[in-house]
């Protein structure tokens, strides 16, 4: 799911609220602390482990030990400590907004937005509730609750990139190409490396024809990041629009190298093969995209 990475630092940037246990497990949790934010997940949680068993009525160790098995995976490890961090502490906004983020991760939408919603009436200011949510309501079908949250979250904090770039889906989703375009292009000035909006700009500029700019933007999405299936597949179909057969193909095939189960990477190299007259090579990849579960969204529309 494309939700926020941002949760994370959020997470972790966190007051970390030290108090009344013995100093050894202070230190043992501050130490817990400190391997969280350098990305030391593993020493997070045995420190976090260790400051549990000489104060086990301590929350906030409870919930670090579970930002910690949120990023290493483990996001069942991480709801237990979650449900014991509101247990010992039934106000505590960022347990709630941890434990929605791994229902998130889980795909289970519904207890995700259950959390966020409490999170938010425990923290009403915190921006990242609302967009996280706001993809979960995505997730859900329900775009008018994602459109409304993410504009919330903008609201709050006008900077927030995340916030631009998910609305930005939303208006494109919705075919409104101009809104996601500024919204995409807002994100790039706020976070210029962030790549995904040059892929998706990309896309709602091949959606109104700009053929030539969505290559551009898929292009430095690309130089950006050379493992970005999407990028690719994105810029080889606005070079089949451009009846550029062979530079299509050459992205397709890239496309599906680096992702063998982008079902839309076979439909369309399919169809360019099709054009091409090369009918073999043509139906096997229009069959592998079948066996990928990938459907246009009708005939002659663009996906």
């Amino acid at each position: 799911m494309t939700t926020s990475k941002c949760w994370a630092s959020v997470l972790i940037a966190a007051l970390f609220l030290v108090g009344g246990c013995a100093d050894s497990g202070k230190k043992t949790f501050e130490s817990g602390v400190s391997a969280s934010q350098t990305g030391e997940h593993d020493k997070a949680i045995a420190d976090c482990t260790e400051a549990i068993r000489l104060a086990p009525k301590r929350a906030d160790a409870y919930y670090n030990r579970g930002v910690a098995y949120g990023n290493n995976g483990e996001h069942d490890k991480a709801i237990a400590d979650y449900n014991e961090a509101i247990r010992l502490n039934p106000q505590y906004a960022e347990a709630y907004y941890g434990r929605a983020y791994a229902y998130g991760q889980k795909s289970e939408f519904d207890k995700a937005i259950t959390d966020y919603t409490e999170s938010i009436r425990l923290a009403p200011k915190n921006a990242d509730a609302y967009v996280n949510r706001g993809i979960a309501y995505r997730h859900k079908g329900e775009r008018d609750k994602a459109m409304a949250d993410y504009n919330e979250a903008i609201r709050l904090k006008p900077k927030l990139a995340v916030a631009y770039y998910n609305r930005g889906n939303a208006y494109r989703h919705k075919g409104e190409y101009d809104k996601a375009i500024a919204d995409y292009t807002e994100t790039l000035r706020l976070n210029p490396k962030y790549v995904k909006a040059y892929s998706n700009r990309g896309s709602a500029h091949r959606h109104k024809g700009d053929f030539d700019k969505a290559i551009s933007d898929c292009s430095e999405a690309v130089r950006l990041d050379p493992q970005l299936a999407v990028a690719y597949c994105g810029r080889g179909h606005a070079y089949q629009e451009k009846a550029e057969h062979d530079k299509a193909i050459a992205d397709y095939t890239e496309a599906i190298r680096l992702n063998p189960k982008l079902g839309r990477a076979y439909f369309h190299r399919g169809s360019v093969y099709e054009m091409k007259g090369e009918k073999a090579k043509a139906e096997e990849d229009l069959a592998q995209a079948t066996k990928l579960g990938y459907k246009p969204k009708s005939p002659g529309q663009r996906p």
